[in-house]
């Protein structure tokens, strides 16, 4: 194996990392809600989006070819890789990004904060590119107008949207007992909870495809900057279903518990505007943030309901996330991409890829500390996001098996 071609595999194997953190990671986007009324069971609910994440991963490309072809300035004017960075320089600044990327959803799970997967991988091929090239190694239009520009008012059309819904549902069922009520809405939630799930994998199964599409063209062995290679569409789309499945218990917690006490009729509420939003940003080729769309819409169901509790404390620490997020995936792109480079081939990949592997094997174990389940991803909040000892087993109807569902 040459080395080129060493380091392509290992770019790929990173990115499709990427794709399942991404699917752990964002879960909550879909069925935080859901779970936290009880219109899904949790293994049920990570289930059913898995399976729709996987779907929905093969319905459009527009995203793909925005992350290949706006983000980082190292194509002509056609899309083609600059022919002085083909080979190696390309592949190690996708690398490096790649790995920034990771660590901040690591990160950011680990201390269950609902930031943004998609934002993490931009950053980190913002940092690798800038490292490398400099400044002139960004297109800086493109991050304006199909990131940073979704960024801020997709939150915001998000929770208008949602807190208008549920004001309106409300007003429409006040005479219904509540009982009746929120049955019925709990129906409805598996539906527009399962378009999130779908329009999700239309969104950020996206960015991973386009990132190793990116790499292959650099390595020679792809040419069509205009089309995904159906391969690099399966493995993300399954890679993206097997990390859902997972389940990121952690963020779906805080996502579920942390913001607001959520019923029924927010819930259908706030997943109905998100699947809406996610699903015309992916029309429109937008790499739009569905993190921040999600939680802009829970909260906007807590805004539009007489008397309900929002967490704003919670949501402040989420904010505080969002905007560290490009930044500090860059930065860490930025370091990584100066290792590889100053060790130099494929043993300064294999240095870096090796650290990684470190880092998100020390996070897994220290997540154990405070371990969130199926069974206790609904206990009562208490201000943080850890669940009590008593509270763990009091939710517990059955063993939970370590690993997987652990999570």
């Amino acid at each position: 194996m040459t080395e080129a071609l060493f380091i392509l595999v290992v770019v790929i194997v990173t990115a499709l990392a990427f794709d399942f953190t991404n699917g752990f990671h964002d879960t909550g986007n879909a069925m935080a809600t859901s779970i936290a009324t009880g219109a899904l069971k949790p293994k049920a609910a990570v289930a059913l989006s898995a399976i729709l994440n996987l779907v929905g991963a093969f319905l459009s490309i527009e995203v793909a070819l925005t992350v290949s072809n706006k983000v980082v300035s190292i194509q002509d004017s056609s899309g083609v890789p600059i022919e002085a960075l083909m080979g190696t320089p390309i592949l190690t600044i996708v690398f490096a990004g790649l790995v920034g990327g990771i660590l901040w959803n690591l990160t950011t799970w680990l201390l269950g904060l609902p930031s943004s997967s998609s934002h993490a991988l931009f950053g980190g091929l913002i940092g690798s590119a800038i490292a490398s090239l400099g400044l002139s190694g960004v297109k800086w239009d493109g991050v304006i107008t199909s990131i940073l520009i979704p960024a801020f008012f997709a939150p915001l059309v998000a929770g208008l949207v949602a807190g208008i819904g549920t004001w309106t549902v409300y007003r429409l069922v006040a005479k219904i007992p509540e009982s009746r009520r929120d049955a019925g809405f709990r129906w409805g939630q598996i539906g527009s909870a399962s378009l999130v799930s779908l329009a999700h994998g239309t969104n950020d199964a996206q960015k991973t495809m386009g990132v190793i599409t990116l790499a292959l063209i650099a390595y020679g062995s792809w040419t069509d900057t205009h089309a995904i290679p159906f391969w690099v569409k399966a493995a993300c789309a399954f890679a993206i279903a097997a990390g859902t499945y997972i389940g990121g218990w952690r963020v779906i917690r805080t996502l579920g518990k942390g913001l607001v006490e959520i019923h029924s009729p927010q819930g259908m509420a706030a997943e109905t505007a998100s699947a809406a939003i996610i699903l015309s940003s992916s029309h429109l080729g937008m790499a739009l943030s569905t993190t921040h769309v999600a939680t802009g819409s829970i909260l906007g169901s807590g805004v539009g309901k007489r008397g309900a509790e929002v967490r704003w404390g919670v949501a402040g620490r989420m904010v505080v996330a969002w905007v560290t997020t490009l930044p500090a995936a860059a930065i860490v792109g930025a370091l990584c991409w100066y290792l590889a480079s100053v060790i130099g081939g494929a043993v300064g990949i294999g240095v870096v890829f090796a650290i990684l592997v470190a880092a998100a094997a020390w996070m897994f174990s220290r997540s154990r500390r405070t371990a969130i389940n199926p069974n206790n991803v609904n206990a009562e909040w208490e201000g943080g996001l850890a669940v009590t000892e008593q509270q763990d087993v009091a939710q517990e109807t059955a063993k939970v098996p370590a690993g997987a569902e652990r999570n």
